[in-house]
């Protein structure tokens, strides 16, 4: 997973660990959460071994609303 870093727990945000089905669904949320709030952007996806699903972990600023695209 993405490394959480100082600057991170600084500002107000949340790291959220994503879990899903598939590599699919994870991305949707990651995507979904950079539609609406500046997050770290889309991490790596992992699949643990002997546990179902998908997981990625995602940093989002909830303050500041995602950047218009150009």
């Amino acid at each position: 997973m993405k490394p959480i870093d100082e600057q991170h727990i600084a500002e107000p945000g949340l790291v959220l660990d994503i879990t899903g089905g598939d590599e699919d669904t994870v991305r949707a949320v990651m995507t979904a959460l950079k539609e609406r709030w500046a997050t770290s952007g889309m991490g790596p996806m992992r699949r643990d071994p002997g546990e179902p699903g998908v997981r990625a972990r995602i940093y989002a600023d909830v303050l500041r609303p995602a950047r218009e695209a150009p």
